[in-house]
């Protein structure tokens, strides 16, 4: 076997890979010894030669290296295998496997890696140039661990151009209906695992959606950004009077009607393919209110330049949403932008608050399901803001 080349660090580095980060930075590099080619694993060293983990090297990105280990061990089928059956015996002990998360990339030390599981199908990402690189070993580890009835791999995803890898998509096992019928929280759901945004569908609100239970009962409940119906069928099945459903996708509110005449929800439920910020604009105008009113928009910012534009717009929809919350009601608001911290996402709230000329009460503050865990040496592994308030006139 070739030496691998080593991997010199910056004085001082070394501290926060030992503490568990998992990224090192182009500027954070003092040497590299010996070649590499794009995505080889290569060894990490201490500016005093010691060895300090193992990892992808990408030298066409800014996280140059994204470490798999900290122990010399080699990065092969059994290397994933022992990854991926510790993610597996973790969601056994924490959420319902029929349909979760199974790996999330650098939560579960495996960079890039997403695998997700819609009853008897398997969908995969593999994000990073390293990582790809091992995806028929990766795919045969997981047909042998799970037996499924299929595998697909949707790498239809621009971050991969960043890493120097092709857009693709399509059947890595089986041929099968890439419209699966699952069941979340007690509520039918198809997921469409081709042409759906992610993987298909977005299991990290799982919990989110069930806490809905209680807030809902007799109400009526606007659900804005509802993709295929997730937040809205779990109102329905908790008693909501009516829910208005609104997307800008056509092909997702489709979705959504099925979803709904599959639960028996279609005479509570209306549709609306509008664009958000238009549709609350002109409710607002309409006079139109709401006991519930729950926000669910794809991430505004994609990078930490958006930041300032993506808070213009939370701040905007919050503001609008507050305006037709009937006095008591309760705003259900999220971001999905790991950019935006707990904090930032906050104050947009408590700003938009103060414009709207209302009082919020929070009743709680949740993240995203327990099958995408935080790893707290990666804070990029906390994305998923999930607000509870209940809004008040000012008294």
């Amino acid at each position: 076997m070739l030496e691998r080349a080593r991997v010199i660090l910056k004085k001082g580095v070394h501290t926060k890979v030992v503490r568990g980060n998992p990224w090192i930075y182009d500027n954070e590099i003092l040497k590299i010894e010996g070649d590499f080619l794009p995505g080889d694993v290569v060894d990490i060293y201490d500016v005093s030669k010691s060895f300090i983990g193992r990892g992808f090297i990408n030298p066409n990105s800014k996280i140059r290296i994204r470490i798999l280990t900290r122990k010399e061990e080699e990065i092969d089928k059994e290397f994933f295998r022992e990854r991926i059956l510790k993610a597996w015996e973790y969601r056994k002990k924490v959420v319902d496997t029929d349909s979760c998360r199974v790996v999330f990339a650098e939560a579960d030390f495996l960079p890039g890696l997403i695998v997700d599981k819609f009853s008897d199908i398997l969908v995969i990402q593999t994000l990073t140039l390293g990582i790809d690189r091992f995806k028929e070993v990766i795919v045969e580890v997981l047909d042998e661990i799970f037996q499924p009835k299929g595998i697909y791999e949707r790498n239809d995803v621009s971050v991969r151009e960043l890493e120097g890898l092709p857009q693709v998509k399509g059947f890595l096992k089986g041929n099968f209906d890439t419209k699966v019928e699952i069941v979340e929280n007690g509520i039918k759901v198809i997921v469409d695992v081709e042409n759906g945004q992610k993987t298909g569908y977005f299991l990290d609100q799982r919990e989110n959606r069930a806490s809905l239970r209680g807030l809902v009962d007799g109400a009526e409940v606007l659900d804005v950004f509802c993709y295929t119906g997730g937040f809205s069928l779990h109102a329905l099945k908790y008693g909501a009077s009516k829910v208005v459903a609104v997307d800008s996708s056509g092909i997702a509110l489709e979705i959504a009607k099925e979803n709904a005449k599959l639960n028996g929800f279609m005479d509570r439920i209306e549709f609306i393919e509008e664009n958000a910020f238009d549709l609350l604009r002109r409710f607002h105008k309409e006079g139109r209110s709401f006991d519930v009113v729950i926000l669910d928009p794809p991430a505004f910012a994609k990078s930490s330049k958006n930041i300032d534009g993506a808070l213009r717009g939370y701040k905007e929809i919050n503001l609008r949403a507050m305006k037709i919350v009937r006095d008591g009601g309760f705003l259900i608001t999220c971001s999905c932008s790991q950019h935006i911290t707990r904090d930032l996402f906050e104050k947009v709230i408590e700003s938009a608050s103060f414009d709207a000329n209302r009082l919020l009460r929070l009743v709680e503050f949740r993240y995203q399901a327990k099958d995408h865990p935080i790893l707290l040496s990666h804070p990029e592994s906390l994305y998923l803001k999930c607000g509870i308030y209940q809004v008040w006139k000012k008294l």
